[in-house]
């Protein structure tokens, strides 16, 4: 078996270089425990995750990754759970997409440990390392957290949409348009999303569901209403019901004010991982983080701030049936 610093090596294009339909997919099929018919929502975290330079060290985040995920399937053997989770892209010689969010910049994006770790669990569930494609909007945005653009199909692949292209025809779904990145409708079998958690100006909360907009050429059609319904519909695209499987949520460094851009002053580090497949119920899960924080800082919250994130609710509804946004229905796990 390889070591980890050859995993490390073998991917570096870094420092180097469902939806509702399968909220319970992952989860019931390795995990007897989880409560009939509420998805479930794993919260691991790690006090000590961040060294004196101010980073997530590697092999805490990696352990914290193996915690988060081996309390959402329920098993103790994490290389077994990574390959059921690329048994549902398809298999181990198909594309695995990491949806990364560097939008914010330097400070406030993606962690590169994160990538790495999960970059190296695929690789020892059987995935080729150029199976494996890291991206996001633009080269701007993956250089953000840390990456180097690659395209060499021998290693870790790491680009974005604006060298892939978008599709010509303009999609619709309810009130919305998009034209999809090539890399999602035509590279990725499946999709693991890879948010970190902030504060939205607009929207009130950027996580699972809002992470969608870098899928898209022009998100900024999708803003309208405090993004609602547009992240409720984006999110209900067929593409995006269909090949994002699983979401890793990074809240190792959040903002809870001022967000989505990066501000220091509103900083705080939650040292945590959330896990889940039901979109609409880890942007509930991060809701409620951030109004937690939000109070503890003497600051309103979302919703007396005048920025409830609506979009949510509007996700659960009948028309949208991507998830579930009542706390009550959610099986949530903290560990």
């Amino acid at each position: 078996m390889k070591s980890r610093r050859e995993f490390l090596k073998g991917a570096a294009t870094g420092a180097a270089l469902l939806g509702a339909q399968s909220r319970l997919g992952l989860a019931a099929m390795l995990d007897q425990r989880t409560e009939a018919g509420k998805p479930k929502v794993v919260i691991a975290r790690d006090a000590a995750l961040m060294g004196k330079d101010g980073k997530p060290d590697e092999k805490r985040v990696l352990d914290l990754l193996d915690r988060a995920i081996a309390n959402y399937t329920g098993g103790d053997k994490p290389v077994d759970a990574w390959k059921m989770i690329v048994d549902q892209g398809g298999g181990k010689d198909k594309v695995i997409g990491l949806k990364t969010n560097g939008l914010g910049g330097r400070g406030i994006s993606t962690h590169l440990a994160l990538v790495l770790a999960v970059a190296e669990r695929l690789q020892q569930a059987g995935v080729k390392p150029g199976n494996i494609l890291v991206w996001d909007r633009n080269a701007r945005d993956l250089e953000a957290c840390g990456l180097t653009i690659n395209t060499d199909s021998s290693r870790m692949r790491c680009y974005g949409s604006d060298t892939s292209g978008f599709e010509e025809q303009v999609e619709t779904w309810g009130s919305s348009r998009a034209r999809f990145s090539k890399i999602l409708t035509r590279e990725c079998a499946m999709v693991i999303n890879l948010p970190i958690l902030k504060d939205h100006s607009m929207a009130g909360v950027t996580f699972a569901m809002k992470n969608m907009y870098g899928v898209v050429e022009r998100p900024q059609e999708l803003h309208a209403g405090g993004c609602n319904p547009g992240v409720a519909d984006l999110n209900a695209f067929p593409v995006i019901r269909q090949k994002i499987k699983l979401t890793i949520g990074d809240a190792m460094t959040s903002v809870y004010e001022g967000g989505p851009g990066f501000h220091p002053e509103h900083l705080w580090q939650p040292n945590a991982l959330i896990v889940g497949e039901d979109r609409v119920a880890l942007d509930q899960t991060a809701w409620d983080i951030l109004d937690r924080k939000r109070v503890e800082a003497g600051l309103p919250k979302l919703a007396d701030a005048g920025r409830p994130p609506r979009y949510i609710a509007t996700a659960a509804d009948a028309a949208h049936a991507l998830g579930v946004n009542d706390p009550k229905r959610i099986h949530l796990r903290e560990v």
